[in-house]
């Protein structure tokens, strides 16, 4: 990459406990068509030559990651960094990581990527579509896709009310924006309530800013119940 062009780094949120998985194990490190599922989600990225670093961020205590990284990570460029600063929410182990890129020398105008480590089915081709998409952006943007399923509103275990589809889209991730900025939205919002902030571009938006839309996958999910490692499973074996 140009040395006078942004650079590309990657924030991988870490410390979850994955509590409705239904796993021993926090959910990515569980196995997962005989790997852990982070080793499968940074398999990817690490073919991504753009990408000039990604940090993991994981809980204090975290006693698993170095192994894994030790024996299912072919890591030759040292591009993966480990911080022992997860926080109790997604925000503040995201911000945790954009201080670290801060900290290694990332300016400010360089792109951080952020990307949930249980979004093991992700492609390289998703996300060099998503960077040459938002690279020369004012604001950056995520991946997201359409809703194509009719959506209810539930009151008391019943459906209150039928939400036009129209226009609404689901997020997904990586999601892309200015390191500066991105520190300064999160860092705002953390200070009025960490629950408003669901994903990056919730924060951005915070900031009256519009991030674009790039459309994903249905096979980028987000692993979070017993069913879909079954579903992931077989996509990884059809893959290989």
């Amino acid at each position: 990459m140009d040395p006078k062009l942004p650079s590309i780094h990657f924030v991988i949120p870490c410390a979850g406990v994955g509590s409705r998985s239904g796993r021993q194990l926090p959910k990515q490190y569980a196995d997962l068509a005989g790997r852990p599922m982070i080793a499968h989600t940074l398999k990817v990225l690490l073919e991504v030559k753009s990408i000039q670093s990604i940090c993991l961020v994981v809980s204090p205590s975290d006693v698993y990651i170095g192994d894994i990284l030790q024996n299912h990570v072919k890591d030759t460029d040292g591009k993966i960094s480990v911080i022992f600063k997860g926080g109790n929410t997604r925000a503040q182990s995201v911000l945790a990581g954009l201080e670290h890129l801060q900290i290694m020398g990332a300016a400010k105008e360089d792109w951080a990527l952020v990307h949930d480590a249980a979004r093991c089915l992700i492609t390289d081709e998703l996300i060099n579509d998503l960077i040459s998409s938002c690279f020369k952006d004012s604001v950056g943007g995520l991946l997201a896709l359409p809703v194509a399923d009719t959506l209810k509103q539930e009151a008391g275990g019943r459906v209150k009310n039928t939400i036009p589809r129209e226009n609404k889209w689901l997020a997904q991730t990586p999601q892309m924006f200015r390191l500066e900025m991105l520190v300064k939205a999160l860092s705002s919002s953390l200070s009025i309530s960490s629950e408003s902030i669901t994903d990056e571009s919730s924060a951005i938006e915070s900031l009256g800013l519009q991030p674009l839309l790039i459309k994903g996958r249905s096979t980028n999910l987000k692993i979070t119940y017993p069913e879909d490692f079954e579903m992931a499973e077989a996509i990884l074996k059809l893959r290989s």
